[in-house]
């Protein structure tokens, strides 16, 4: 039997519960991320408002590159093809946050890609050493004057990973995305050939 669609009474109307959450200001005043799954152009996307920004721009590699793995060492050479001669490229496979605090100044873009390859090169730290560097990459976050555009991948959309360390990895990119996304100035999902702003169209968690 189908049921009668319910129509609010008299007694419904001015409560709160269907009210979308106001966003707060965000912490991270000048970063924006841009999160998505494998292939959706997550990357050409960051690449697109770097070079919209008109700013000097600064890229951010977070890979390590491997002579031995031929479809890693691609992955990377296709993206140092897209880029623009006239970016500077300052690598950070671990020490983020000093390569944030060292080149985030006045006038400039810095693209950092990705964030799910930072936390795969710092995966080994004990649960008390990850979250003290999350807690100074956000903070290192909330002062640079400079655009900051992070790359992050949404590592939980796929198959659960099969062994405790790929779990680890998940959960921590996971968490770090959730507790980013708030405070950014905009955040982008990328999938099926679109972006958009979640922080305009979304309704806040919290």
């Amino acid at each position: 039997m189908i049921g009668r669609a319910h129509h609010p009474s008299d007694g419904d109307r001015g409560k709160d519960t269907a009210r979308p959450r106001q966003r707060t200001s965000p912490t991270c005043a000048t970063a924006i991320l841009i999160t998505g799954p494998a292939r959706s152009g997550k990357s050409e996307w960051a690449e697109r408002l770097a070079r919209d920004s008109g700013r000097k721009v600064i890229y951010v590699p977070t890979a390590r590159e491997d002579s031995n793995d031929a479809e890693w060492t691609a992955r990377i050479e296709a993206h140092r093809i897209r880029r623009p001669p006239t970016w500077l490229t300052v690598c950070a496979a671990t020490e983020l946050e000093d390569a944030i605090e060292a080149h985030a100044e006045d006038g400039c873009c810095l693209l950092i890609d990705s964030l799910g390859t930072w936390v795969a090169n710092l995966v080994e730290l004990d649960e008390t050493a990850w979250q003290a560097r999350v807690e100074r990459l956000l903070g290192v976050l909330e002062r640079p004057s400079a655009l900051v555009i992070l790359v992050a991948e949404e590592a939980g959309w796929g198959v659960i990973p099969a062994y405790p360390v790929g779990r680890l990895f998940r959960d921590r990119l996971g968490n770090l995305v959730r507790r980013l996304g708030p405070r950014c100035a905009s955040t982008y999902l990328v999938t099926g050939g679109f972006a958009i702003d979640l922080a305009r169209y979304g309704t806040p968690l919290g």
